[in-house]
């Protein structure tokens, strides 16, 4: 058996039921679903700690400019014949939503799911990506402004 000294063991679990993210007995409900976003070239990288997540326990979906992904962390195999000693992994669905600008590309959504990490690669739209104009005139010299 596993045994740990904490002394605010009881007084986080206390907390944790009476703010609504654990009930004993049932599933709870996920507090966060810890994630990363930056921009790395041309494309737009957001990567979300889905740890004990089987891959077809996630949903992704887009609507409009609104990205939600949904996960579900479900209990082990067995049912009645596990006797858990420790248990800190927060079980049940939860979900995030991200609003997507419109300089990026939602049609081109990549997904990759591997070590426990959902990693999502959004290229940047074409139209939102520098380009030079070119300015004509009545003169013969022409001249080009970058945008």
């Amino acid at each position: 058996m596993l045994m740990r000294t904490d002394p605010f063991r009881e007084l986080d679990r206390l907390a944790q039921q009476m703010l609504g993210t654990a009930t004993p007995g049932t599933w709870s409900k996920p507090a966060t679903m810890p994630m990363d976003a930056y921009r790395a070239g041309d494309e737009f990288v957001v990567s979300f700690d889905l740890p004990g997540v089987d891959p077809d326990a996630i949903e992704l979906d887009i609507e409009r400019n609104v990205l939600t992904v949904k996960a579900e962390r479900r209990p082990l195999p067995g049912g009645d014949d596990i006797q858990m000693q420790v248990s800190e992994r927060p079980l049940g669905v939860f979900s995030r939503q991200l609003f997507l600008g419109d300089t990026l590309d939602t049609d081109r959504i990549a997904a990759d799911y591997e070590a426990g990490v959902l990693t999502l690669r959004i290229p940047i739209a074409e139209r939102a990506k520098p380009r030079r104009i070119e300015i004509a005139g009545g003169r013969s010299d022409r001249r080009e402004l970058q945008a």
